[in-house]
Protein backbone atom coordinates (compact mmCIF):
# COMPACT_ATOMS: atom_id res chain seq x y z
CA UNK A 1 0.00 0.00 0.00
CA UNK A 2 1.35 3.41 -0.97
CA UNK A 3 0.32 6.77 0.51
CA UNK A 4 1.24 10.15 -0.98
CA UNK A 5 1.25 13.27 1.21
CA UNK A 6 1.91 16.70 -0.34
CA UNK A 7 3.17 19.69 1.59
CA UNK A 8 1.34 22.99 1.97
CA UNK A 9 -0.32 23.94 -1.32
CA UNK A 10 0.45 27.62 -1.86
CA UNK A 11 -1.88 29.76 -3.92
CA UNK A 12 -2.81 29.37 -7.55
CA UNK A 13 0.62 27.99 -8.59
CA UNK A 14 0.28 25.20 -6.03
CA UNK A 15 -3.28 24.37 -7.03
CA UNK A 16 -2.31 24.33 -10.70
CA UNK A 17 0.64 22.04 -9.98
CA UNK A 18 -1.64 19.60 -8.14
CA UNK A 19 -4.19 19.62 -10.97
CA UNK A 20 -1.53 19.00 -13.62
CA UNK A 21 0.79 16.59 -11.84
CA UNK A 22 -1.13 14.66 -9.18
CA UNK A 23 -2.71 12.10 -11.55
CA UNK A 24 0.72 11.41 -13.01
CA UNK A 25 2.28 10.96 -9.56
CA UNK A 26 -0.51 8.59 -8.52
CA UNK A 27 0.07 6.43 -11.59
CA UNK A 28 3.86 6.60 -11.44
CA UNK A 29 4.12 5.59 -7.78
CA UNK A 30 1.00 3.37 -7.64
CA UNK A 31 -0.58 5.53 -4.93
CA UNK A 32 -3.60 4.21 -3.04
CA UNK A 33 -4.39 7.20 -0.80
CA UNK A 34 -3.57 10.91 -1.07
CA UNK A 35 -3.42 13.69 1.55
CA UNK A 36 -2.55 17.36 1.00
CA UNK A 37 -2.23 20.33 3.32
CA UNK A 38 -4.50 23.11 2.06
CA UNK A 39 -4.16 25.93 4.59
CA UNK A 40 -2.32 28.20 2.12
CA UNK A 41 -4.21 27.21 -1.01
CA UNK A 42 -6.08 30.52 -1.45
CA UNK A 43 -3.53 33.26 -2.08
CA UNK A 44 -1.27 31.78 0.58
CA UNK A 45 -3.79 32.68 3.26
CA UNK A 46 -6.42 30.08 4.15
CA UNK A 47 -8.85 28.20 1.94
CA UNK A 48 -11.95 29.53 0.21
CA UNK A 49 -15.01 27.40 -0.37
CA UNK A 50 -14.42 27.62 -4.12
CA UNK A 51 -10.83 26.43 -3.81
CA UNK A 52 -11.84 23.66 -1.40
CA UNK A 53 -14.19 22.31 -4.08
CA UNK A 54 -11.45 22.67 -6.69
CA UNK A 55 -9.01 20.61 -4.63
CA UNK A 56 -11.55 17.92 -3.83
CA UNK A 57 -12.35 17.57 -7.53
CA UNK A 58 -8.81 16.21 -7.86
CA UNK A 59 -7.84 12.68 -6.74
CA UNK A 60 -7.33 13.88 -3.15
CA UNK A 61 -8.74 11.86 -0.26
CA UNK A 62 -8.07 14.24 2.66
CA UNK A 63 -7.12 17.91 3.08
CA UNK A 64 -5.49 18.94 6.36
CA UNK A 65 -5.19 22.54 7.52
CA UNK A 66 -3.24 24.64 10.05
CA UNK A 67 -3.02 28.04 11.70
CA UNK A 68 -4.51 29.81 8.65
CA UNK A 69 -7.65 27.66 8.63
CA UNK A 70 -9.97 30.59 9.49
CA UNK A 71 -8.28 33.32 7.43
CA UNK A 72 -11.03 33.09 4.83
CA UNK A 73 -13.97 34.00 7.05
CA UNK A 74 -16.51 32.18 4.89
CA UNK A 75 -14.82 28.91 5.79
CA UNK A 76 -16.14 29.17 9.35
CA UNK A 77 -19.57 28.57 7.85
CA UNK A 78 -18.71 26.08 5.11
CA UNK A 79 -16.06 23.75 6.58
CA UNK A 80 -18.84 21.45 7.84
CA UNK A 81 -19.80 20.83 4.20
CA UNK A 82 -16.46 19.09 3.57
CA UNK A 83 -15.99 15.90 5.63
CA UNK A 84 -12.66 15.34 3.85
CA UNK A 85 -11.19 18.54 5.36
CA UNK A 86 -9.55 18.32 8.79
CA UNK A 87 -8.64 21.38 10.92
CA UNK A 88 -6.31 21.28 13.95
CA UNK A 89 -7.78 19.10 16.68
CA UNK A 90 -6.52 21.34 19.47
CA UNK A 91 -8.70 24.38 18.75
CA UNK A 92 -10.79 25.04 21.86
CA UNK A 93 -14.30 23.61 21.67
CA UNK A 94 -16.87 24.36 20.44
CA UNK A 95 -15.25 24.79 17.04
CA UNK A 96 -16.50 24.26 13.49
CA UNK A 97 -15.17 21.28 11.60
CA UNK A 98 -13.34 18.29 13.00
CA UNK A 99 -9.78 17.57 14.09
CA UNK A 100 -9.60 14.03 12.79
CA UNK A 101 -11.45 11.64 10.55
CA UNK A 102 -11.56 7.94 9.71
CA UNK A 103 -11.40 7.29 5.96
CA UNK A 104 -11.66 4.12 3.93
CA UNK A 105 -9.13 3.13 1.29
CA UNK A 106 -9.88 0.28 -1.10
CA UNK A 107 -6.70 -1.51 -2.14
CA UNK A 108 -6.08 -3.17 -5.49
CA UNK A 109 -7.03 -6.55 -4.00
CA UNK A 110 -10.35 -5.01 -2.80
CA UNK A 111 -9.26 -5.08 0.84
CA UNK A 112 -10.51 -2.04 2.78
CA UNK A 113 -8.10 -0.20 5.05
CA UNK A 114 -9.37 2.35 7.57
CA UNK A 115 -7.07 5.35 7.87
CA UNK A 116 -7.28 7.87 10.70
CA UNK A 117 -5.96 11.31 9.70
CA UNK A 118 -5.30 13.73 12.56
CA UNK A 119 -4.36 17.41 12.31
CA UNK A 120 -2.66 19.15 15.26
CA UNK A 121 -1.09 22.58 15.68
CA UNK A 122 2.06 23.21 17.69
CA UNK A 123 2.33 25.83 20.43
CA UNK A 124 5.86 27.26 20.12
CA UNK A 125 5.84 30.49 18.04
CA UNK A 126 2.26 29.63 17.07
CA UNK A 127 -1.26 30.72 18.15
CA UNK A 128 -1.96 29.62 21.71
CA UNK A 129 -4.18 26.59 21.15
CA UNK A 130 -4.67 23.70 23.56
CA UNK A 131 -1.62 21.56 24.28
CA UNK A 132 -1.38 19.08 21.35
CA UNK A 133 0.27 16.39 23.49
CA UNK A 134 -2.58 16.50 26.01
CA UNK A 135 -5.29 16.89 23.37
CA UNK A 136 -4.52 13.71 21.46
CA UNK A 137 -4.01 11.49 24.51
CA UNK A 138 -7.72 10.96 25.34
CA UNK A 139 -8.57 9.80 21.81
CA UNK A 140 -5.67 7.43 21.25
CA UNK A 141 -7.64 4.33 22.21
CA UNK A 142 -10.52 5.38 19.95
CA UNK A 143 -8.17 5.94 17.03
CA UNK A 144 -6.40 2.64 17.52
CA UNK A 145 -9.68 0.72 17.77
CA UNK A 146 -11.25 2.46 14.76
CA UNK A 147 -8.43 2.51 12.23
CA UNK A 148 -5.72 0.33 10.74
CA UNK A 149 -3.40 3.30 10.22
CA UNK A 150 -2.99 6.62 12.08
CA UNK A 151 -1.42 9.51 10.18
CA UNK A 152 -0.72 12.81 11.95
CA UNK A 153 -0.09 16.18 10.31
CA UNK A 154 1.72 18.14 13.04
CA UNK A 155 1.52 21.76 11.87
CA UNK A 156 4.20 23.54 13.86
CA UNK A 157 7.08 26.02 13.71
CA UNK A 158 9.66 24.71 16.16
CA UNK A 159 11.80 21.78 15.09
CA UNK A 160 12.22 20.69 18.72
CA UNK A 161 8.46 20.50 19.28
CA UNK A 162 7.97 18.45 16.13
CA UNK A 163 10.70 15.97 17.02
CA UNK A 164 9.41 15.66 20.58
CA UNK A 165 5.90 14.96 19.30
CA UNK A 166 7.26 12.33 16.92
CA UNK A 167 8.82 10.47 19.85
CA UNK A 168 5.64 10.96 21.90
CA UNK A 169 3.68 9.17 19.16
CA UNK A 170 6.34 6.55 18.39
CA UNK A 171 4.80 3.10 18.43
CA UNK A 172 1.27 4.51 18.27
CA UNK A 173 1.04 6.53 15.07
CA UNK A 174 1.83 5.00 11.71
CA UNK A 175 3.43 8.29 10.68
CA UNK A 176 3.98 11.78 12.06
CA UNK A 177 4.89 14.41 9.50
CA UNK A 178 5.47 18.12 9.96
CA UNK A 179 3.98 20.95 7.94
CA UNK A 180 3.97 24.78 8.18
CA UNK A 181 7.57 25.92 7.52
CA UNK A 182 7.35 25.26 3.74
CA UNK A 183 10.95 24.02 3.72
CA UNK A 184 11.46 20.29 3.27
CA UNK A 185 13.78 18.68 5.81
CA UNK A 186 16.13 15.78 5.14
CA UNK A 187 15.50 13.81 8.34
CA UNK A 188 12.94 11.27 7.17
CA UNK A 189 13.29 8.03 9.14
CA UNK A 190 11.49 5.31 11.02
CA UNK A 191 11.69 5.87 14.76
CA UNK A 192 12.73 3.07 17.17
CA UNK A 193 9.17 1.82 17.84
CA UNK A 194 8.13 1.89 14.19
CA UNK A 195 6.57 5.32 13.52
CA UNK A 196 7.66 7.03 10.30
CA UNK A 197 8.75 10.61 10.91
CA UNK A 198 9.89 13.77 9.09
CA UNK A 199 10.14 17.27 10.56
CA UNK A 200 8.64 19.06 7.54
CA UNK A 201 7.45 17.76 4.18
CA UNK A 202 7.85 21.16 2.47
CA UNK A 203 5.42 22.99 0.18
CA UNK A 204 3.76 22.70 -3.20
CA UNK A 205 3.94 26.11 -4.85
CA UNK A 206 6.41 28.81 -5.96
CA UNK A 207 10.08 27.86 -5.80
CA UNK A 208 11.52 31.31 -6.54
CA UNK A 209 9.80 33.25 -3.75
CA UNK A 210 10.27 33.30 0.02
CA UNK A 211 8.15 30.41 1.29
CA UNK A 212 5.62 31.27 -1.43
CA UNK A 213 5.68 35.09 -1.34
CA UNK A 214 7.21 37.34 -4.01
CA UNK A 215 10.84 37.68 -2.90
CA UNK A 216 11.10 41.41 -3.70
CA UNK A 217 8.23 42.13 -1.30
CA UNK A 218 9.90 40.14 1.46
CA UNK A 219 13.26 41.82 0.86
CA UNK A 220 11.63 45.25 1.00
CA UNK A 221 9.87 44.50 4.28
CA UNK A 222 13.08 43.16 5.81
CA UNK A 223 15.09 46.19 4.69
CA UNK A 224 12.54 48.88 5.60
CA UNK A 225 10.63 47.18 8.44
CA UNK A 226 7.44 48.55 6.90
CA UNK A 227 4.46 46.27 6.11
CA UNK A 228 3.49 45.55 2.52
CA UNK A 229 0.74 43.40 1.06
CA UNK A 230 2.04 39.92 0.27
CA UNK A 231 1.66 38.60 -3.26
CA UNK A 232 2.22 35.05 -4.48
CA UNK A 233 5.54 34.56 -6.25
CA UNK A 234 5.78 33.61 -9.91
CA UNK A 235 8.35 31.48 -11.72
CA UNK A 236 9.30 27.87 -11.20
CA UNK A 237 7.09 25.66 -9.04
CA UNK A 238 8.07 22.91 -6.62
CA UNK A 239 6.14 19.86 -5.52
CA UNK A 240 7.20 18.63 -2.07
CA UNK A 241 5.91 15.75 -0.01
CA UNK A 242 6.52 12.21 1.13
CA UNK A 243 5.51 8.73 0.10
CA UNK A 244 4.84 6.00 2.64
CA UNK A 245 5.15 2.34 1.67
CA UNK A 246 3.00 0.32 4.06
CA UNK A 247 3.21 -3.37 4.95
CA UNK A 248 -0.44 -4.35 4.43
CA UNK A 249 -0.26 -7.20 6.95
CA UNK A 250 1.54 -5.42 9.80
CA UNK A 251 0.09 -1.96 8.95
CA UNK A 252 3.51 -0.43 9.47
CA UNK A 253 5.69 1.79 7.30
CA UNK A 254 8.39 -0.09 5.45
CA UNK A 255 9.83 2.97 3.77
CA UNK A 256 9.39 6.75 3.94
CA UNK A 257 10.64 8.61 0.86
CA UNK A 258 10.82 12.35 0.24
CA UNK A 259 9.26 13.69 -2.95
CA UNK A 260 10.84 16.78 -4.49
CA UNK A 261 10.11 17.85 -8.06
CA UNK A 262 10.19 21.13 -9.95
CA UNK A 263 8.09 22.04 -12.96
CA UNK A 264 8.26 24.70 -15.63
CA UNK A 265 7.60 28.36 -14.96
CA UNK A 266 4.09 29.04 -13.79
CA UNK A 267 2.65 32.51 -14.46
CA UNK A 268 -0.05 34.16 -12.36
Amino acid sequence: MNILILGDIYGRPGRKAVKEKLPQLITQYQIDFTIVNGENASGGNGLTTKNAKELLNQPIDVVTMGNHVWQQKEFLETIEDFPQIIRPLNYPEPCPGKGYGIFECRLKNDEIKKIAVVNLSGQIFMPALDNPFNRISPIMDELKNSADLVLIDFHAEATSEKIAFGYFMDGFATAVYGTHTHVQTADERILPLGTAYITDIGMTGPLDGVIGVDREIILETMLTKRPKRFETATGAVQINGIMLEIDEIENKVIRITRLYETIEENKK
